[in-house]
């Protein structure tokens, strides 16, 4: 991760509901574990180390929210804690349209349907925004990292066990975007384009970036971006195979890595309007 105190703090935003208080707690729900933290918004800094607990087996509704309940009192109770009236937002592996859950990725399908704001504000007594993992590293990095100060259309890709997109124009997120499964050789690409592939085929790093390349390449015609920010765990070793690409777009790795996902839930609850029930 670039050192923070290297990048340049972003300009003041307007206040509003949810802005009156600066600290907002951040939720990255996964497969395996759940990563939390306190942000603070004015420059994306957490102010509580990164917390982790394994996620739920069977990871239904009910048993996550039980976890987030806990780590909620946690961060609450220790140093650097949120206002108690600040708002708590959550990362699904899920689309999420107003609130509610319209697919499972390594979650329990008890989530499909469910308005999960709704519910998981029920189970915490706090304000909950929720919106999608990847969505919410887009939001981080376009705030606070590799893609701060870009105007125009940017792309976010995270490279993992599939792969990740948010697509902003002009600083706003377009959400939802599932550009892992646009059609590569055949089949969806990040099942011959993501991290996994690259290992579960044992590829070197120039035929993966020869994957990555007829991947981007598609990316590029279809939307014309900017910037092409990459990220997801791969995103370490990007002077592997992120020189190799011959693109017309810049390209960049990056900046924020495993902490995006907490400080773009954390944000999304910091911008977000009130929910109808407030």
């Amino acid at each position: 991760m670039a050192n923070p105190s290297l990048r340049p703090a972003p300009r003041p935003e307007a206040t509003g509901w949810s802005t009156l208080h600066r600290h907002h707690i951040g939720v990255d729900v996964g497969g395996t574990l759940i990563k939390y933290a306190a942000v603070d918004m004015a420059d994306g800094e957490l102010t509580t180390p990164v917390l982790r607990r394994p996620t739920p087996v069977p990871a239904t509704p009910e048993a996550v929210a039980e976890q987030l309940a806990l780590l909620v009192e946690e961060l609450s109770e220790g140093p650097g804690a949120p206002h108690p009236e600040s708002s708590v937002g959550v990362t699904l592996p899920a689309i999420i349209r107003r609130g509610v859950a319209h697919s499972a990725a390594n979650i329990d399908d008890a989530w499909i349907g469910l308005d999960a704001r709704r519910f998981l504000a029920e189970r915490l007594g706090r304000t909950v925004q929720v919106l999608n993992d990847a969505d919410a590293a887009g939001l981080a990095e376009v705030r606070y990292g590799a893609g701060r100060g870009n105007a125009g259309t940017v792309l976010i890709i995270t490279l993992g066990t599939g792969i990740g997109s948010a697509l902003f124009v002009d600083g706003k997120l377009v959400p939802n975007l599932e550009l892992g499964h646009l059609e590569l050789g055949g089949v969806d690409a990040e099942v011959r384009a993501s991290a996994l592939a690259r290992e579960r085929e044992g590829l070197d790093w120039p035929d993966y970036a020869d994957r990555l390349q007829q991947y981007f390449a598609h990316l590029e015609f279809l939307f014309s971006p900017d910037l092409i920010v990459v990220g997801g765990g791969i995103s370490v070793r990007h002077e592997e195979f992120l020189p190799r690409l011959r693109l017309d777009t810049r390209v960049v790795p990056a900046e924020l890595r495993n902490e995006a996902g907490i400080i773009g839930a954390a944000r999304h609850a910091y911008l977000a309007v009130p929910p109808p029930e407030a």
